[in-house]
């Protein structure tokens, strides 16, 4: 399905003709690939599955923010960034809609929602100008976008928020300085969506890509972080403390999502040392030709298994509350194969859970 119509299905929903009962085509398909794709991740074990993002992650959020103008090279705020009027996560609101025939299809006695949303430190990267009052105000307008798609009635809530931050630490940012007002002022934005969420009982939590500058640790409303299955904060001493410390948690990252690392980890492992990054673009080749199958490069249940028993080892039962897959699966040749990793990550954190019975 074309990200065109997924998108044209998003901005529709919102619609008025949508709130008055009128429906259309792209709005029909939009919905029906969230809830199919939903669906499907129920199927495979995921417990609490994040909503289907099959749009762009920063320009699904830009679309709901007013006060901002794209430019040449980038946004520019024109004014303080605030929310539309009305705006939420089309996603959520869609499986909040048709919590009743979720139930039906995957056989759960109830919906339970994670809620992705682009945070302010990775939306700020793509303007012109970046300056305390931007975190703010995109902390501000995602805070009120959040907001309005909190739900929990006898059917379904959305039971987890977490703030995507995938920009944060890949650059020495003097904005982040310690004591600087730009890191303070972020610690505020985040902190503002996180206390949103969390004073109506839900969960929230960080996903980082790379986790050198701990700025994460001093939002007082942020419960749990996560980042990829080879960074630090899972190997670290240091985390351990500062987990206790902050009273904080942390997600298990077990399963690698980046299609090209499993590839080259692949080659690696049968031996290949030279041209490593050429061989993964002819393994391409040969998978999109139908010439090579995409499931010799999937990581077996057993090896997640191990990643999820060293890390609840290490930082304890009661700091682990979630498991799952490092990162989104855009990258992968297919949705079966997607699909399979995900039904691979939940048997291996129910291979455990049955052990600790």
């Amino acid at each position: 399905m074309e990200e065109s119509v997924i998108r044209e299905g998003a901005r529709r929903s919102q619609s008025v003709l949508s709130l008055v009962g009128g429906r259309d085509d792209a709005s029909s398909v939009f919905e029906e690939e969230v809830v199919t794709a939903f669906v499907d991740k129920l199927k495979v074990g995921i417990d609490v599955p994040n909503y289907p993002q099959f749009r762009d992650m920063n320009e699904m959020y830009f679309e709901k923010i007013r006060g901002i103008e794209k430019q040449q090279g980038g946004y520019m705020a024109m004014e303080t960034p605030t929310a539309k009027s009305g705006s939420s996560i089309e996603e959520v609101d869609v499986l909040k809609s048709n919590a009743s025939r979720i139930m039906d299809l995957s056989g759960v006695d109830r919906v339970r929602v994670k809620a992705c949303v682009t945070g302010p430190y990775t939306l700020a990267s793509f303007f012109n100008l970046k300056t305390p009052g931007l975190f703010e105000g995109l902390g501000s307008a995602l805070a009120e976008i959040t907001s309005r798609s909190l739900f929990n009635n006898r059917r379904g809530e959305l039971a987890l928020l977490c703030i995507d931050e995938p920009v944060l630490g890949f650059l020495n940012d003097p904005m982040l300085d310690y004591g600087s007002d730009g890191r303070e002022a972020l610690i505020r934005a985040w902190d503002k969506i996180c206390r949103t969420a969390s004073s109506k009982g839900v969960e929230t939590s960080m996903h980082l890509h790379n986790t050198s500058d701990d700025v994460y640790w001093n939002v007082e409303h942020l419960d749990m972080l996560e980042s990829h299955v080879v960074d630090p904060l899972y190997s670290q001493n240091a985390t351990k403390r500062r987990l206790e410390e902050t009273d904080k948690r942390l997600k298990a990252s077990i399963s690698v999502t980046i299609f090209d690392t499993l590839i080259e980890n692949h080659l690696r492992a049968s031996g290949v040392e030279k041209e490593v990054q050429q061989k993964v673009g002819d393994t391409w080749t040969e998978i999109n030709h139908g010439r090579l199958d995409p499931f010799i490069f999937m990581e077996e249940q057993s090896l997640l298994l191990r990643r999820l028993e060293g890390i609840v080892e290490k930082f304890g039962e009661e700091r682990v509350p979630y498991a799952g897959p490092e990162c989104g699966m855009s990258s992968w040749p297919t949705y079966e194969t997607a699909m399979e990793g995900l039904r691979r990550t939940s048997g291996a954190v129910q291979q455990l859970n049955e052990r600790g019975a």
